[in-house]
């Protein structure tokens, strides 16, 4: 059995926002472990400029989240709740889309293809294909607006169990986020604020960006990630190899950003810029080669963002390091608190 294979005697997931729970956003937990010690410390994310340098680059995943939820009917009255997942290809992204059906907060199976589903002011969506399994389906949305306009009007922002009631869309975005597109949050990043990247620019860390839009996550399963679209500019690929040049580190914000940067990366840590679909499953034995950092949530231990987390710290800390967190009483999820991993990057 994985030395990970460790949950908390009590659910520890967070079930509001940090700033329902009286804290400001930067104001969460944050546990520190680093592999050129085995040290792990516990802070709070507004620390976060203790643990970087002058000449560190912090990369950050500028995709926004959108409403990507939506109440939807069989043809025989059964509630359904429609998540779009990620588009079904380059193509037209008002019509064709990757999505999942749940009823009651599961994957609902009873599903065949060509079946039309109704959803809200005269919408349906029709299942084409299986993608993935008996969970993510291809369909086709008929519409009477654009998509964006419609998911505005009728979409909320997609949540699991653990939180048991709606929050604005607002409350699933990052500071920095731009480009609407992600189905869910990249929420590594939730918990920084303008003022703590502001304070961070002001001691010399450099901020990049890259892209990448995230699909629906599998909270109940072991599946690996499935292609998503990212782009990564070429000053990013750029300031990334500089970096490494003087001797800096480069800090991911989250899985999505390791993801992105991975795909792109040379086995020498260098980056070439790119844009496109991204399949890559980073493992431990792949390791990462553009990434010395990186800041990140607390995963379940059956979800597939731990392969990349081991890679990240290696086995033996990583369980120590949710060991701590558990005893400690940090919280799970999007909502929750943050860990940072140094001293990452493969060199061999």
């Amino acid at each position: 059995m994985s030395t990970l294979a460790i949950e908390p005697a009590v659910r520890l997931e967070a079930s509001e926002p940090p700033e329902a729970r009286g804290l400001a956003r930067d104001g969460v937990r944050l546990l520190v472990t680093d592999r050129a010690d085995n040290s792990v410390v516990h802070r709070r994310f507004s620390h976060l400029p203790r643990h970087l340098a002058p000449g560190d680059l912090l990369v950050v995943n500028t995709s926004a989240t959108v409403p990507a939820a939506l109440p939807a009917a069989t043809a025989d009255g059964v509630p359904l709740e429609l998540h779009l997942s990620t588009p079904a290809s380059d193509g037209d992204h008002d019509r064709f889309w990757i999505v999942e059906l749940r009823f009651e907060g599961r994957p609902f199976d009873l599903i065949h293809v060509g079946d039309r589903l109704t959803l809200p002011d005269g919408g349906f969506v029709q299942i084409l294909a299986p993608y993935s399994g008996v969970r993510l389906w291809v369909a086709r949305l008929d519409l009477l607006e654009p998509l964006e306009a419609y998911l505005n009007a009728h979409g909320h922002p997609i949540r699991y169990g653990y939180v048991p009631r709606r929050w604005p869309l607002s409350a699933y975005q990052n500071v920095y986020a731009t480009e609407p597109g992600s189905a869910e949050m990249a929420s590594a990043g939730r918990p920084f604020t303008a003022a703590l990247i502001t304070r961070l620019v002001a001691e010399g860390v450099l901020v990049a960006p890259v892209t990448l839009h995230t699909g629906v996550s599998s909270p109940e399963s072991h599946e690996h990630p499935y292609p998503e679209r990212y782009r990564v500019p070429e000053h990013t690929a750029r300031l990334v190899s500089a970096v490494h040049a003087w001797g800096g580190r480069v800090i991911a914000t989250g899985t999505t950003v390791v993801r992105a940067l991975e795909t792109v990366a040379q086995p020498d840590g260098s980056l070439v810029a790119g844009a496109g679909w991204t399949n890559l499953v980073v493992t431990p034995a792949r390791g990462l080669w553009s990434v010395d950092g990186l800041l990140t949530g607390l995963h379940e231990s059956d979800s597939s963002h731990l392969q990349l987390l081991r890679a990240a710290a290696g086995e033996e800390l990583l369980a120590r390091s949710y060991r701590e967190a558990i005893e400690h009483g940090y919280l799970w999820h999007e909502f929750g608190d943050s860990q940072l991993i140094l001293g990452v990057r493969r060199t061999d």
